[in-house]
């Protein structure tokens, strides 16, 4: 018989979030989250997506063990911005027994459906920034840091449960070219001179800290109109520059100026943390940190973040001028390849850059749907 049980206290919600370094104990291609920052991310006070969320968690048992977890997320701010009434369920994962999965997904419909919704998707976090997406191809490849990775016993039951595609998103890995051409070269030289833009100088991660929260202001602006996104607030912004910048490595950040130095591009680039983050087993200390410090170092593998360009500089050539920096970095400190964060399927400007380079398109995953009466 599967319990369901919601997650109320501490202690709960360390059970919780462990759930799945029991049930992916030993698997290669699972990179675990670090374990300070889920617990932030799914307390009230001290997410501050919770300005605009409300949200539930639930455990499932089967003979006194922990089998599941799911968690249950209103985005008010996304369904008034999209004119929509749905729940997210997110962090979910369970044993391969459908009885436990359609308890937990059940139990999250209900509560959608008492709290006034007419759909639930996901997996989605609080915002676009948290990890989304259920892996559908690519159960044999590692992971990164900022995806979710399951087995394939996942998306087989969710649509038994009732659940359809909304979305998918791609990714890729990329050969790092050793060598840029020269006519690339004269090409990028050429946008920055009829833009009248320049790349910030910078050598240090401090010198990025006086544009990180313009940062943000252009992902806001630049993405506002992808899948599910909801603009961030300031009180996330702040947050993210604490949390986060203090780890990027300036050869891999590049971010452009216009004449009043204002940010009109960026991209976010990392050595892969994936390996790393395994060794450490969710815990920066006491040793954790020093896997993630070397995997900084002595890397032949690129994680691509973000890239993000003003809306009026788009299809001007930004973005490959980005990418092409970054490419440079990468061959000066010997990268072999570089992975690419999740793109939407229907979005062919940023898969438009990959044509210049050796790819292969090796993840797939899908944000699932389901209607409620």
């Amino acid at each position: 018989m599967i319990q369901i049980k919601e997650v109320e206290t501490i202690r709960d919600l360390k059970r919780f979030i462990r759930f799945p370094f029991q049930l992916y104990s030993g698997n290669p291609y699972w990179v675990p989250p670090m374990l300070s920052d889920e617990m932030n991310t799914l307390r009230k006070e001290k997410n501050p997506a919770f300005e605009y969320c409300e949200s539930k968690y639930w455990l499932a048992f089967k003979a006194g063990k922990v089998v599941g977890r799911v968690a249950g997320i209103i985005n008010h701010k996304y369904n008034q911005k999209w004119n929509k009434r749905y729940a997210r369920f997110g962090w979910i994962d369970f044993i391969d027994d459908i009885e436990v999965a359609e308890a937990l997904t059940k139990t999250a419909e209900e509560w959608a459906l008492n709290r006034g919704m007419d759909g639930i998707h996901g997996p989605l976090g609080f915002c676009d920034l948290d990890k989304q997406g259920m892996l559908i191809e690519g159960f044999g490849e590692l992971g990164m840091m900022i995806t979710i990775y399951n087995a394939p016993y996942y998306p087989e039951m969710m649509e038994r449960l009732g659940y359809q595609k909304d979305v998918d998103w791609l990714e890729f890995e990329i050969k790092v070219p050793q060598t840029i051409p020269e006519r690339v070269v004269k090409i990028n030289n050429l946008v920055l001179k009829r833009l009248k833009l320049k790349v910030l100088p910078a050598q240090k991660s401090k010198d990025f800290l006086p544009y990180a929260k313009d940062i943000f202001y252009l992902l806001n602006d630049a993405y506002k109109d992808l899948y599910g996104v909801v603009e961030l607030t300031e009180n996330q912004i702040n947050a993210y520059v604490r949390q986060y910048f203090g780890f990027i490595n300036p050869d891999y950040v590049r971010i452009i100026l216009d004449q009043e130095d204002q940010v009109v591009a960026f991209g976010i680039a990392l050595p892969s943390l994936a390996r790393a983050m395994q060794k450490a087993g969710g815990r920066a200390f006491p040793f954790g940190f020093l896997h993630l410090l070397r995997a900084m170092k002595n890397n032949d593998r690129l994680d691509l973040y973000l890239v993000a360009v003003k809306p009026e500089y788009q299809g001007k050539g930004v973005n490959a001028l980005l990418l092409s920096d970054i490419n440079m970095a990468a061959i000066k400190n010997g990268m072999s390849f570089a992975e690419t964060g999740p793109e939407l399927e229907d979005n062919k400007d940023v898969q438009g850059l990959w044509k210049f380079y050796e790819t292969r398109q090796h993840k797939k995953r899908r944000c699932y749907l389901k209607k409620l009466s």
